[in-house]
Formats: structure tokens, sequence, C-alpha cells
């Protein structure tokens, strides 16, 4: 689907006037970001080609990362294609050790008794680091990619 169409869906659900409004753009404006923006279309780049394109000129994951949290959700990427050769060994470390050290913030914050704001922002980092690790896991066990697995535990590590 492309970004207008997605756009145009929107705007059914909610009212382009109030969109336009509230983002101090025109009406017509708003219009035009739900139009192709090719030569057949009259429409412009929209808000969303926009973030698509500083994503795509930082490969910053920390962007998409940060919209899916805003939009109640978590970014997690796809996992490259199988490969035959494999060894599911050092994957299955990595993410049984994402799991301990999400144990750990908790019992850590919690030793007190009481959870200040910086241990609940630790522990949600450790919670949001998990979540991205694990759906990996899962994602490569359901593609039959273990070698990829393998890489993915390998590059977690580095990121840590």
């Amino acid at each position: 689907m492309e970004s207008h169409e997605i756009l145009h869906h929107a705007l059914e659900q909610s009212s382009p006037k109030e969109v336009a409004a509230e983002m101090g753009v025109s009406l017509s404006l708003v219009y035009k970001w739900a139009q192709p923006s090719d030569d057949s279309g009259s429409g412009t780049s929209n808000p969303i080609d926009r973030v698509l394109q500083l994503y795509q000129m930082t490969r910053d994951d920390a962007i998409v990362q940060w919209l899916c949290h805003k939009a109640g959700g978590f970014f997690v990427k796809n996992p490259k294609g199988a490969r035959a050769d494999f060894d599911l060994v050092p994957a299955t470390h990595a993410i049984v050790q994402r799991f301990a050290e999400m144990l750990t913030a908790i019992s850590s914050a919690a030793s007190d008794n009481s959870i200040s704001q910086s241990e609940a922002a630790s522990i949600r980092n450790e919670w949001d680091d998990l979540k991205r690790f694990a759906e990996g896991f899962v994602r490569h066990c359901e593609n039959g990619d273990f070698s990829g697995l393998q890489d993915f535990a390998k590059d977690a590590v580095k990121k840590k």
C-alpha cells in the first residue's frame, strides 16, 4: 500500500478539516497528501513520505521504534533470508541471556520494595529490547533461518 492510500484511508476515519487545523496546514494540502504525487496525480509529498525519507537517510531504527512506541507497539525488523548452515545454540543462549537481563533489571529495581522513575525507565528499556529480540528470534525460527539466528545473536551482543 502506498503512503497516499494510507492517508486517504485515515482521512476517511477522521476529519480532514480537524487534521488541517491541528497541523496548521491548509485543508487542500491535507487532501493532496491523500493523492498520488507522481505524474498521474496532483498530490504532494506527505508526512509519511517525509518520515520514510528521514529514515532512509539516517538508517536509524530509533525513528521507527519511537513512532511504533507512540502508536502503542514496537518495531522489529524482518530477518534476512534463510541459509542452510546453522548453529542454534548461540542464538538460544542469547535469548536466555536477554530474559536474564530483564529479570535482573526488575529484581534490582524492586530490591528496596519500591521502584523509582529512573528504575521504571530502565525496566522499560530492557523490556522493549527483550520484545524486539524475542520477536526477531521467533521470526528466524519460523523461517527456518537458524544461521540468521546466529548472526542475529552476535549483532544483539554488539548492540548491548
